[in-house]
């Protein structure tokens, strides 16, 4: 799992890795350093999962590589 920009500065990496059977449960085993932001946040982020965009939480990761997690960007 990836984080950029916003994201990464909630959770404090740029990167962890992680094995949860939905998208809703990886994101639940990120430790973040900033938890609130990192919870609210949550709500407003893209995913990429495997280069698929999704804002599904119940998405399946099974045989899935690399989810990316994408906050809002300014400027587009």
């Amino acid at each position: 799992m990836r984080f950029f920009a916003a994201a990464r500065a909630a959770v404090g990496l740029d990167e962890t890795t992680v094995t949860a059977d939905t998208l809703d449960a990886a994101l639940r085993q990120v430790a973040a350093v900033d938890l609130d932001r990192w919870t609210a946040l949550q709500e407003r982020c893209s995913y990429l999962v495997d280069g698929v965009t999704t804002r599904d939480r119940t998405t399946p990761l099974a045989g899935v590589a690399l989810v990316d997690v994408m906050p809002p960007f300014a400027g587009g």
